[in-house]
């Protein structure tokens, strides 16, 4: 796609380079559409959901009837959607802590965390951030709009990833943009950005695209950008949909045995049947047997339980390994296990979580680099602070309180207080629990002179 942008830095941006652009990208967006629709276990999106029995070709002449095809039960096990939720829940179950760094004295706020704090309360950013490391953890990228809204503030809003296609060499930081999608009249409609402007067009009823208008966006850099689940682009269950299919397919053709059982054949021996007895059968349920050599019994086949035990099992533990991912209800997680077992326990968890940390504080510094350059056209912050901004990640496990205590008491005086209070689970904010604590001991040290004996005041 990377092609489009000595395009259009010497053609400029028109409506055939937009429509190519659409054209060029449907298998990333059929791909990703794909996996969330599998997400959320549409039938379009899981395979086994999809299948038919198996059809056996019998002629007419042929008096046989099938059975083994009567059932066809279609079991999706979500373990794609348990990769995901696991990964963001323990990644974001704590939500990212954004501290602005101006050397000021502890216990204090400067004005431009104030800003943040405040953007960040007018965007419910907690549930923002979530949903995007969901969106690029399902489909292995997410996107990210800054837009000014109609009260002149500024916003954000995360958008479907399959209708945006990133130029540039890094989708966290991209020269272009573009968004397309379906106007309330089902008709396509694309939004072009670059560091300036924003190219709106829109199609008629008989699909044919042309350019609308552009108006500035007031951002100095392009203020439409992704974020990368990894170098790859890739969702972190792809890998494994494979196995996740053949866990479908096990499951589902072991219950349509079982639930075969009573279809199973009846085997009359040492007798016959005609007509009228096969009909009382069925009304009455009783067959009179004249010798003791007769027997009745259905034909049923013998099902290997513990074989597609092992291999159900043997799948699940694939899936989990090389989706890198655990299952917090097994039974190794039981009991009262220390931070470093459960650490080990949860590796592979970790380096996968690692390397989307590290994408996402790449796209969070972009988006305050786009946020500042329009808060510096306000006098409310020089454009370069946007380097002082950091972004603080806490993992979401069971803890141990008193363990945490214990370890950052022995700390006092061998590391800063902020870096002391950031070890402990339970403290959000570091910078609000520092104000918090000085207003606390200023309130101490004030006397009030009404709660003094005479005696001991000056005279």
């Amino acid at each position: 796609m990377n092609k489009y942008i000595d395009i259009i830095q010497n053609e400029g941006i028109t409506t055939e380079i937009v429509q190519s652009m659409i054209s060029d990208h449907k298998d990333e967006h059929d791909r990703m559409k794909k996996l969330y629709s599998r997400y959320k276990s549409e039938t379009e999106g899981v395979p086994i959901l999809e299948r038919t029995p198996f059809k056996f070709n019998i002629s007419e002449k042929e008096q046989i009837q099938r059975i083994d095809d009567k059932v066809n039960n279609r079991l999706a096990n979500s373990f794609d959607a348990e990769v995901v939720d696991t990964k963001v829940g323990y990644m974001f179950g704590h939500p990212i802590t954004y501290e602005f760094d101006d050397q000021r004295d502890p216990g204090t706020v400067s004005p431009t965390k104030e800003l943040i704090d405040t953007f960040n309360l007018r965007n419910h950013v907690e549930d923002e951030d979530s949903e995007l490391g969901k969106m690029a953890a399902i489909c292995g990228q997410g996107a990210r709009l800054v837009y000014i809204d109609i009260d002149g503030q500024e916003r954000i809003k995360n958008l479907n990833p399959w209708q945006v296609i990133l130029l540039g060499d890094n989708i966290s930081e991209p020269v272009y943009s573009l968004w397309y999608y379906k106007d309330y009249k089902g008709n396509l409609a694309a939004e072009f950005y670059d560091e300036t402007y924003i190219y709106f067009f829109k199609s008629n009823d008989k699909g044919e695209l042309s350019f609308e208008k552009q108006q500035v966006h007031t951002f100095d850099f392009c203020p439409l950008f992704g974020l990368a689940n990894n170098k790859e682009l890739m969702g972190d269950a792809e890998r494994v949909l494979t196995l996740i299919d053949a866990y479908n397919r096990t499951l589902s053709d072991a219950s349509n045995e079982i639930e075969q059982y009573r279809l199973a054949y009846l085997v009359l021996k040492g007798m016959g049947a005609d007509e009228e007895t096969l009909a009382n059968l069925k009304k009455t349920g009783i067959l009179e047997l004249m010798d003791e050599t007769d027997d009745v019994k259905y034909l049923t086949k013998d099902i290997n339980d513990s074989l597609i035990e092992h291999h159900l099992d043997r799948l699940e533990e694939n899936i989990l390994r090389f989706a890198k991912s655990v299952n917090f209800g097994d039974e190794q997680f039981a009991g009262n296990i220390s931070g470093v077992a459960m650490k080990f326990k949860i590796m592979a968890l970790e380096n996968k979580c690692i390397t989307l940390e590290r994408k996402m504080t790449a796209t969070l510094r972009y988006q305050f680099k786009v946020l500042f350059s329009a808060w510096a056209k306000k006098n409310l912050v020089k454009q370069d602070d946007y380097l002082k901004v950091w972004f603080g990640f806490k993992r979401n496990l069971p803890v141990n309180i008193l363990e945490e205590a214990q370890a950052t008491a022995a700390l006092k005086g061998f590391v800063s207080e902020e870096t002391r209070l950031s070890l402990l689970s339970f403290v959000d904010d570091v910078q609000f629990e520092m104000k918090r604590m000085q207003e606390e001991r200023d309130s101490e040290e004030t006397v009030d002179l009404d709660e003094v004996d005479e005696d001991d005041k000056p005279q």
